[in-house]
């Protein structure tokens, strides 16, 4: 049996509340691992070729105020 296969076995034997906990602990793992990564994006220079682009957009008047 595989980890994921543990894992979603364990996941199905959870009682609501467990659940619920594990949802709320997963959403928030996740949402750290998306921070690190842009933040781990935005120091390579990965991100650089986005923030240009808009400022061209915006210099070229094809931005709107929000």
């Amino acid at each position: 049996m595989t980890k994921v296969e543990v894992l979603e076995r364990d996941v199905q034997s959870l009682n609501r509340s467990e659940l619920a906990s594990f949802r709320d602990w997963f959403q928030s793992y996740l949402a750290d691992e998306w921070d690190r990564q842009i933040e781990a994006d935005a120091v390579a220079g990965k991100l650089d070729h986005l923030a240009e682009q808009a400022l061209a957009d915006h210099k070229a008047g094809r931005t709107k105020p929000l």
